[in-house]
């Protein structure tokens, strides 16, 4: 409610001091405001996929909610500054909760989960959207508008630019994503108290608003404090199993699993399962030895991805390698195949061998500027649920790996599942034919996924199979002979298009697949 005329308080006379303070707030209050905007896209990217969807659609209702709050911050009169340390509350216990109460909801019908996740986008944009315009016109009473607008934008867009890079450099892979919006919550109901002690002068109860502001920071001091343990709970609530080591990295968040009854140890990367120990040698036996087993001995092995060390483990079961080099973005994933004691245990300590080689680098940058070629290629890359994967299932990026395969060199990509995703299995087969002569696209049941496909590529389609190693658990020659067989519903659509960094196809494919696309 607005005060008469002759009760709105005055700010022409605002002391230097205090408004310094006020557009301190205004970066500050960008800076969180971008950063809740980029813990929700993210949260919502780990648990959906499809980060260009998830961001394109919290960036899109983000500023539609401030456009909201700054129209309706016109019908605010009366005591501004007040108004703004009771937005900055609210927005600091709504932001705050906001990352822990959407892995909460995921485990609920997917249409809850997507009402939380508008709800705390349209929320947090509207107060957003709320205090900026407040601040300018505090501001715009003690000088010109011309300089209030231009304070206050220009702030504004610092606040942004430092959110947005300390964000994926510092908060995430530091903090994690729930703890960092405790933090940024704290750090907005500090502003708050700044504001209460700098400018009390201008409260209408300022032990009131003091004891408020208090009460917020204890509350979210506390969440922040006890964050390792919310976010165990928040964990211990999306998987069924017992989470027994996590981690959140630069890159990717990174958690095992283990069985109570089984001892079924599993990886999971950004929520999504990577292999189960129960049927893992399924995988990667039929992922490596088929390769492997294609014409000549190989001597010098390249692995894209892998970085658990469970591709390298079969890999050494051939006796002709003598150099294995693994390229894996994330130090965080080799740390855990060579250091986490149930990991190392099933990959036999593989990441140990003087053979291998460990390159910690993005995939596609090292087979562009490498000057090594190899005998044999296995590409061991997360399913292509986003655009950023996408570009290493890209004709682009095959032919870049065409030019460090040896001559009469063969490789192999795992490339989902020709069931549940057969639009995007049959496009990586059909991306590698504009590459390679042969394209050998096989399948293996794998219980814990369900069918599994793979597409070998050759440059020595006459070669044939060598004997396999002995000792193997599931493949065999017949085996092998028999996975190449696809029944009448997993063949392929004549309309199968090329995957390419300018029209990634794939992904739209794979999310079409998933969701019952046709």
């Amino acid at each position: 409610m607005s005060l008469p005329p002759s009760s709105q308080p005055d700010y022409a006379d605002l002391p230097k001091r205090q408004a310094v303070i006020l557009l301190l707030s205004i970066l500050i209050v960008a800076l969180c405001g971008i950063v809740y905007e980029l813990i929700i896209g993210t949260v919502s990217s780990y648990l959906l996929g499809n980060s260009v969807y998830q961001f394109s659609l919290t960036i899109g209702f983000f500023m539609f909610a401030m456009g909201v709050g700054s129209y309706v911050s016109r019908f605010i009169g009366g005591n501004l500054i007040q108004a703004f340390v009771y937005v900055e509350l609210i927005l600091a216990l709504v932001g705050g909760l906001c990352s822990i109460s959407l892995f909460m909801l995921f485990p609920a019908a997917p249409w809850f989960y997507a009402a939380g996740m508008f709800g705390f986008i349209s929320t947090i944009g509207f107060l957003v959207g709320l205090e900026i315009p407040i601040l300018t016109r505090v501001l715009s009473e003690r000088s010109t508008t011309r300089q209030s607008i231009s304070d206050v934008l220009s702030l504004d867009y610092i606040g942004a630019l430092i959110g947005s890079v300390a964000f994926p450099i510092l908060l995430l892979p530091s903090l994690g994503l729930i703890t960092a919006s405790f933090a940024i919550g704290l750090i907005n109901a500090t502003v708050a108290l700044l504001n209460v002690f700098w400018l009390r002068d201008h409260f209408d109860a300022p032990k009131r608003m003091l004891g408020f502001v208090i009460a917020t920071i204890i509350l979210l001091f506390g969440l922040t404090m006890m964050a390792s343990k919310i976010t165990a709970f928040a964990q211990d609530h999306l998987y069924f199993d017992r989470v027994v080591w996590r981690k959140q990295s630069q890159y990717q968040s990174l958690v095992v699993t283990n069985t109570w009854k089984t001892n079924d140890v599993r990886l999971f990367i950004d929520g999504h399962l990577q292999f189960s120990q129960s049927d893992e040698f399924r995988y990667h036996e039929a992922l490596v030895h088929p390769v492997l087993a294609w014409g000549k001995p190989p001597k010098s092995v390249l692995i894209l991805g892998g970085g658990d060390g469970l591709a390298i483990r079969e890999v050494l079961k051939h006796p002709s390698v003598e150099s294995i080099d693994l390229v894996d973005l994330d130090p965080a994933m080799t740390d855990l195949g060579r250091n986490f004691a149930p990991i190392v245990r099933l990959n036999g300590a593989s990441l140990a061998s003087d053979k291998v080689r460990v390159v910690n680098q993005d995939a596609f940058v090292f087979v562009k500027e490498t000057d090594k070629t190899y005998d044999r290629i296995i590409i061991d890359f997360p399913d292509p649920h986003n655009e950023a994967l996408s570009k290493l299932y890209s004709v682009e990026f095959y032919a870049m790996v065409a030019a460090i395969l040896a001559r009469d060199g063969t490789l192999v990509s795992q490339s989902s599942s020709p069931f549940f995703t057969p639009h995007s299995y049959w496009t990586v087969a059909r991306t590698l034919e504009e590459i390679f002569p042969q394209v050998v696209s096989y399948q293996t049941p794998i219980p814990s996924f369900g069918i599994w496909g793979f597409n070998m590529a050759t440059n020595a389609p006459d070669a044939g199979l060598r004997p396999l190693p002995e000792g193997l658990r599931s493949l065999s020659a017949p085996s092998f002979a028999a996975a190449q067989v696809f029944s009448k519903d997993l063949l392929p659509r004549k309309d199968i298009g090329v995957n390419s960094i300018f029209d990634p196809v794939i992904y739209q494919l794979y999310a079409q697949d998933l969701h019952g696309g046709t």
